[in-house]
């Protein structure tokens, strides 16, 4: 960061991510990334008519190494998405925090299954899916991540 200011794409080694994942294997890297996003109630929405899921979430660039910690916005969408519910948190609570450690995937390699949204603290979304479709779209510049470290998971 040239001016002490937030981070720039242009400061970065990498430029915003535009990941899509169709197997097993790409949701992993996706996962990965995502890995301690936050997000509230308010920043997920489920588009009943579009069939998909979308979340608005606040990601930890882990691709961005052990240099300055940076956040960046990004939108974690689902395709094909024909049922969503939740567990562990009030999804009425718009404004109760919510902290992403892992997406998985439930089904059959290529036909119909679950996406799991694992939480903190025991949350989970699952989003019923005709077949695994998943993008992560940076959608804002990096900026230097509130706490100035990344989270840890102590033992």
């Amino acid at each position: 960061m040239s001016d002490g200011g937030d981070a720039r794409f242009a400061d970065a080694e990498e430029g915003p991510l535009r990941l899509r994942a169709l197997d097993g294997e790409d949701l992993r890297v996706i996962s990965a990334l995502v890995q301690d996003a936050v997000l509230t109630g308010a920043d997920m929405a489920w588009m009943r008519g579009r069939r998909r899921f979308a979340a608005l979430i606040n990601r930890f660039r882990w691709e961005n190494g052990t240099r300055t910690p940076e956040r960046v916005r990004s939108m974690l969408v689902i395709e094909g998405a024909t049922a969503v519910r939740s567990q562990g948190f009030d999804r009425g609570d718009r404004d109760l925090v919510l902290s992403l450690l892992a997406l998985s995937w439930e089904g059959a390699p290529e036909g119909p299954g679950r996406v799991i949204l694992t939480l903190a603290g025991d949350g989970t979304v699952a989003v019923e899916a005709e077949a695994l479709e998943v993008t992560l779209t940076d959608v804002t510049r990096p900026y230097l991540a509130p706490s100035r470290r990344a989270p840890s998971h102590p033992d």
